[in-house]
């Protein structure tokens, strides 16, 4: 989504607080990595060897997506609303947006019972960060979340703000969920009024 936003930037000559375009690109180099990787780990070639490293790489995402928030928040402070376009602030706005969504529900995947190669090699989750609505099933049978299911977990709590169908039952699943709705909101809400209001004017 930064590699987008820095096309179109420089397209567009946009510059945020004085950003140059290719500045989106140094947060996108994180980003980079995890595509890359995820292509190699289907043939058993990943760059990420641990799961503390992929743990570490997603926790570098969050911090770019929230220092690309604070930028634009700044920028939406400081900037008079007929200096900013509405289309800078909403692309950029979406950018970040989607970038949380789905580092989050990496993170989410990773992060619970163990991360995907211990709930491959066990035949049930035991110790569970999140509850799915088939754990409460009589017969749940063989299922076992799959990344789609954290992304889909990652996907209402960022647009919802708070748990839906899915309960984080641990501490760090909480904290992990109250940061993505925090990241969320401020994105949501004052981007989008912002950007609202300066295409209304």
């Amino acid at each position: 989504m930064f590699v987008v936003l820095a096309v179109v930037s420089r397209l567009q000559d946009w510059a945020l607080l004085g950003f140059p375009w290719w500045a989106w690109l140094l947060l996108g180099i994180p980003a980079l990595l995890l595509v890359i990787d995820l292509v190699l780990g289907r043939r058993r070639a990943g760059l990420v060897r641990s799961r503390r490293a992929a743990l570490t790489l997603l926790s570098c995402l969050v911090v770019g997506n929230a220092a690309a928030l604070g930028v634009l928040v700044v920028g939406l402070v400081t900037t008079s609303t007929s200096d900013l376009g509405g289309g800078e602030l909403l692309i950029t706005g979406f950018a970040i947006y989607m970038a949380d969504v789905i580092v989050f529900g990496l993170i989410f995947w990773e992060l619970e019972a163990g991360g995907p190669v211990a709930r491959d090699a066990e035949s049930e989750r035991r110790v569970v960060d999140f509850r799915f609505p088939q754990d409460d099933s009589a017969e749940p049978g063989n299922w076992s979340p799959q990344f789609w299911d954290y992304l889909y977990v990652s996907v209402t709590n960022a647009i919802a703000f708070s748990p839906t169908d899915t309960m984080p039952l641990t501490l760090r699943a909480k904290a992990i969920m109250g940061l993505e709705a925090f990241l969320s909101a401020v994105t949501v809400l004052l981007v989008a009024a912002r950007a609202v209001n300066v295409l209304g004017s």
